[in-house]
């Protein structure tokens, strides 16, 4: 078994108590605050590594890092192979700004999208369009209702009852 499927069966448990599931979250949801901190001091260098390696740059076990590296992933330039990853399997950490900032949003982490350091990376026009962009993106925009007597979109003339909306 792979450690992105340790950590996933730890982290998701349906067995653990709701308080220690809660208090795991808790605490990782600190350490990931840290992580990216530090990551966005400096956006631009691409942080890389085996995950034992990384795991020790940052003072946290190896399953927090992989943690770490599955919340990362769709925010990469380059993927990582966390499938199918040990702790000798080399890694990196470069991720896209506009990218990272969204997939916080879309997350709903506030203690991430909100970190100050994103102030010396975004201006606040910036931060707003890459939220609203975001909370966009997963909206869904129905189309107008079509009344059975309407005209049938398709064009035939006909009332959407005896044309399209025959079968609905």
């Amino acid at each position: 078994m792979g450690l992105l499927q340790e950590w996933r069966d730890v982290a998701y448990s349906q067995e653990t108590d709701k308080k220690q599931l809660q208090k795991f979250w808790t605490d990782y949801f600190l350490v990931e605050k840290g992580i990216y901190e530090k990551l966005l001091t400096n956006p631009d260098e691409v942080v890389r590594g085996t995950v034992k390696e990384l795991a020790d740059k940052y003072g946290i076990p190896v399953m927090t890092m992989v943690g770490f590296l599955d919340g990362i992933d769709d925010s990469l330039k380059v993927k990582n192979p966390i499938d199918e990853m040990d702790e000798n399997t080399e890694v990196n950490l470069g991720f896209d700004k506009e990218m990272l900032f969204k997939n916080m949003v879309d997350a709903k982490a506030d203690w991430l999208y909100e970190l100050p350091v994103w102030d010396e990376i975004f201006t606040p026009e910036q931060r707003k369009k890459l939220y609203m962009d975001a909370k966009k993106a997963n909206t869904i925009v129905k189309g107008p209702k079509i009344g059975r007597n309407d005209p049938c979109p398709c064009g035939s003339g006909k009332k959407y009852k005896k044309c399209c909306g025959k079968n609905a």
